[in-house]
């Protein structure tokens, strides 16, 4: 099935008011002129049209690329827009103010096999149980209208860069911050109200004129299996 375009109006979850930047105070005060909307809100809107491409092979196997080039605001009007690209489908978030991509996603099909988590600083290992905000329902909360998750009791694919951007609030950023990108890797489904296994490493650390960038490596394991890597990384001290 060819992907097709999907559209949704941006909304922020409570839960994303612990990061100041995702309320209209914080936004203004970091100069922005209302809320940004949570990168991986708006990651899982531009997951549609691939899911809906590509179904449960993706999820089990897939990933890709998301990168956040400026920022979705609350109440925008984002057009999913996907092309296909070989073995690839690309999807950018265009919004209507100005029709430019605010974030691409380039998927692969298959992101092959675990990678070893690169030598860095580690920071805590934690147990989450995929429930609440990290269960199926993370995409129709914020407006992913896909039943699949709920069919088949599945966790919607946002909750795996949602877990590595907890790690990043709460032992990372210092005040807030701003997810800047992710290469996401599934190795397998995982079922609502099983505990995810965390485990981080710091590996790079990047000092820049927006302020001070990390890059994490993440490593998400679901009752023993490896369900989900990801190369992580984020402005954690705005200058």
């Amino acid at each position: 099935m060819d992907p097709q375009e999907w559209t949704v109006v941006a909304r922020n979850l409570p839960e994303h008011a612990r990061n100041a930047i995702h309320t209209d105070a914080g936004a203004q005060a970091a100069g922005f002129p209302r809320a940004l909307v949570a990168g991986v809100t708006t990651y899982a809107y531009l997951t549609h049209p691939v899911v809906a491409a590509w179904g449960l092979d993706w999820l089990q196997r897939g990933g890709g690329e998301v990168r956040f080039r400026s920022p979705v605001f609350e109440h925008d009007r984002v057009d999913c827009t996907p092309r296909v690209d070989g073995e690839a489908i690309t999807v950018e978030a265009l919004v209507s103010a100005d029709r430019q991509p605010r974030v691409t996603f380039r998927t692969v099909r298959d992101a092959g096999p675990p990678p070893d988590l690169r030598d860095g600083e580690p920071l805590r290992d934690r147990h989450i149980r995929l429930e609440g905000e990290w269960g199926s329902d993370y995409g129709v909360r914020a407006g992913d209208d896909l039943d699949l998750y709920a069919t088949e009791g599945l966790v919607h694919p946002a909750v795996w860069p949602a877990l590595a951007n907890h790690v990043v609030h709460t032992d990372v950023a210092r005040g807030s911050w701003i997810h800047t990108r992710s290469v996401i890797r599934h190795h397998a489904i995982a079922r609502p109200s099983g505990v995810a296994e965390v485990t981080a490493r710091i590996v790079s650390r990047i000092s820049s004129g927006a302020g001070e960038r990390a890059i994490l490596d993440v490593r998400i394991v679901v009752d023993g299996t490896v369900v989900a890597t990801l190369e992580h990384e984020a402005i954690v001290a705005l200058a």
